[in-house]
């Protein structure tokens, strides 16, 4: 597992940014869309979809919804 990946679950409460969400998710496959919104749509290879909201700081929930397909390979 890619380090900023796993320094986001072995910490999902800390301070992430939009900015390191849309990097784990280009370093790991995800295509990422946002068009004038507050939120941010990823979608992997097999067309399963996750919305997070890109607001500062990013919660830990969706920190762990990014997470846990990138760990299962999804």
């Amino acid at each position: 597992m890619e380090k900023l990946l796993r320094k986001m679950k072995e910490n999902p409460k800390a301070d992430w940014t939009p900015r390191d969400v849309r990097t784990a998710a280009r370093r790991h496959g995800l295509k990422l869309r946002q068009r004038g919104t507050g939120h941010a749509v990823l979608t992997n290879a097999q067309g399963k979809h996750l919305t997070i909201p890109m607001h500062k700081p990013i919660k830990p929930p969706y920190i762990g919804r990014l997470v846990k397909p990138v760990e299962d390979g999804q």
